[in-house]
């Protein structure tokens, strides 16, 4: 899951108004930007120039944001902020199951979203060891990389986005303690964003939970607190 952090931010929407109004944004505060108008345009400048994050509106033509999110989570764990004219609570969540790990409704301030993309970059730099501890967790037989931002699960990895990473990690250095889902929020996106949906936990859970390999009713790694949060098993 490392990321080179002089790659350029990848812009894909069709507007070209947006694309120019946040691509002025984001190179005003130094970052390099390509673009893409649709979806396979949007693949191609990702296999060329592996971007370090993604900005995607969900209405592409050609190939939709949710299909072209489901085909880079295939590949990849860049971090994805994805635009939407949809603005429901369901639509949020959808986005966040299908892999993003922010989403902002249209219309949108160039400025918070400038202000969102520097704090998934934060969060994914923290995970490629600037921040926060270093070495190995062995939980049961998961083998967690703290350096390699890596997850083994008897001997054979797996792929987790980020996000996916993260609450894995909070949850297993909890040591079983119970970690609310506020508490989760505030791993995820930190104390300040106060408009994060706890819902957002479950989410995250629920993919980390099927790519663990869990089933359902027999939890091998994280167990659901009705009313409070999860906890790792101990």
């Amino acid at each position: 899951m490392g990321l080179d952090m002089t790659a350029p931010i990848l812009v894909v929407d069709d507007d070209p108004k947006i694309v120019s109004l946040v691509k002025t944004y984001l190179e005003r505060e130094g970052f390099r930007v390509i673009t893409a108008a649709n979806g396979q345009a949007a693949l191609k400048a990702f296999g060329e120039f592996h971007p370090r994050l993604i900005v995607l509106d969900i209405m592409l033509p050609e190939l939709d944001g949710l299909a072209l999110m489901r085909i880079l989570r295939e590949r990849s764990a860049v971090p994805i902020v994805m635009l939407s004219a949809r603005a429901q609570v369901a639509d949020r969540v959808y986005g966040i199951h299908e892999g993003a790990d922010d989403y902002l409704a249209k219309p949108f301030s160039p400025a918070e979203l400038v202000v969102r993309v520097k704090a998934v970059l934060r969060r994914t730099r923290d995970l490629n060891g600037s921040a926060g501890g270093h070495g190995v967790i062995e939980h049961g037989d998961l083998v967690i990389d703290l350096d390699r931002i890596e997850v083994r699960r008897e001997g054979k990895a797996v792929g987790l986005t980020p996000a996916e990473f993260r609450l894995l990690v909070a949850l297993v250095q909890a040591r079983g303690r119970v970690l609310t889902r506020q508490a989760l929020l505030d791993s995820l996106y930190g104390p300040s964003q106060g408009d994060a949906l706890e819902r957002t936990v479950d989410v995250h859970i629920g993919r980390l939970r099927d790519k663990l390999g869990e089933e359902v009713g027999t939890p091998r790694y994280i167990v659901t607190v009705r009313g409070l949060g999860y906890r790792a098993v101990a």
